[in-house]
């Protein structure tokens, strides 16, 4: 008998969210992870928040929410409310019932002074490493360390020169008025010195030392957010607390050196020179030893390049790459959503804890 394509409503509903979601589903651990995250955070939570007046929208909903997005590509937190009002998988993550009603947009905005003020994204990536679970699954031995280039929200044109009289935005060679007018940069010599971004003036030009550090501990990444040319990706790596995982270790000595895998570009005499301070063994990428009319000498020798493991490092150690493509393509981190650092660092610090979280569930399967 051919069933009926009639639709009515119901009154009433008995939808279970709970048993709805599969039990094998990979977002289970994933919640439960955060959930124990969070719950750490409940002491910071409450400092940010009056005790009296009315209740807001739980903080642990809101980071929820965030996770989400940077699970499922969703390029808007307008998007991603939309996405909550009828997805049961998002509102049963974020902890809201069938019936109950989704916040909107602007809430994200309202809060995220809050959160910035308690490092919130930096707290949680902090809590996640430190999980027993996450942190069960990461090598005490070996680590890389490498940089990427993120794209500030600062288009090239609104970098003007510092002494120039910007009245008049638009104008120009190139012709046309408005905020969107068109400029000539032919003949003109632009440098960080010189100019500045009237859109963000934290923006600098990028060049071959600018990076957005991220250490990759197997399975597991910290992260620094930098600006552009503040330094080398080493010196974020050995400068911040905790960041090597020979600060990690809590005091306790190893018999076993700890051995780090970096870019060629970083095979300096101080990096090298620190990391051997700290029993680290370098697996740096070695400079040649001609460079057409430069002659530079690589800062490790067959005392570590004789070992079998630094031909294993350097075979390996592009796997941090995939941490970096995962974190723009993924998680939506190729060009920054804001302005300034602080609100670039703790979208980036959310998006490391996201890509580690989602690595979870094959790995205590």
């Amino acid at each position: 008998m051919r069933g009926s394509d009639e639709r009515s409503g119901s009154l009433f509903s008995y939808v279970d969210l709970e048993i709805r979601v599969p039990a094998s589903h990979p977002l289970r651990v994933i919640r439960r992870i955060s959930d124990e995250v969070l719950a750490g955070m409940s002491g910071a939570f409450d400092a940010a928040y009056a005790p009296l007046g009315r209740p807001s929208i739980p903080p642990e909903r809101l980071m929820r929410a965030l996770l989400l997005q940077a699970f499922y590509t969703i390029r808007s937190e307008r998007q991603l409310v939309e996405r909550l009002d009828f997805d049961l998988l998002f509102r049963w993550f974020v902890g809201l019932g069938v019936d109950d009603p989704v916040w909107d947009a602007s809430s994200f905005a309202k809060n995220r002074e809050r959160f910035l003020a308690m490092e919130a994204a930096t707290r949680f990536l902090a809590g996640v490493v430190a999980h027993p679970d996450v942190r069960r699954q990461m090598s005490r031995d070996h680590f890389s360390v490498d940089g990427t280039l993120i794209e500030a929200w600062a288009s090239m044109k609104s970098f003007r020169p510092k002494d120039e009289d910007r009245e008049d935005e638009g104008g120009g060679e190139a012709g046309g008025s408005g905020r969107d007018a068109g400029r000539d940069f032919r003949g003109e010599t632009r440098s960080n010195e010189s100019h500045a971004s009237t859109t963000d003036p934290v923006d600098r030009f990028p060049d071959e030392r600018a990076a957005e550090p991220a250490p990759l501990h197997r399975h597991g990444a910290d992260g620094e957010p930098r600006r552009a040319g503040d330094g080398r990706t080493s010196d974020a790596g050995l400068g911040r607390p905790g960041m090597l995982l020979g600060d990690r270790s809590g005091g306790r000595t190893r018999p076993a050196r700890r051995r780090a895998r970096r870019r060629q570009g970083l095979d300096a005499a101080d990096v090298v020179a620190e990391l051997r301070e700290r029993r680290i063994t370098p697996h740096v990428a070695r400079n040649p030893y001609d460079t057409g009319k430069a002659r530079r000498r690589s800062n490790i020798d067959g005392r570590t390049t004789r070992r079998p493991g630094c031909a294993t490092s350097q075979r390996i150690r592009e796997r941090i790459e995939e941490m970096f493509g995962r974190l723009k393509t993924v998680a939506g981190r190729r060009k920054s959503r804001f302005r300034g650092l602080d609100r670039t660092g703790q979208g980036f610090h959310l998006a490391l804890a996201a890509c580690n979280l989602t690595r979870m569930p094959k790995l205590l399967a």
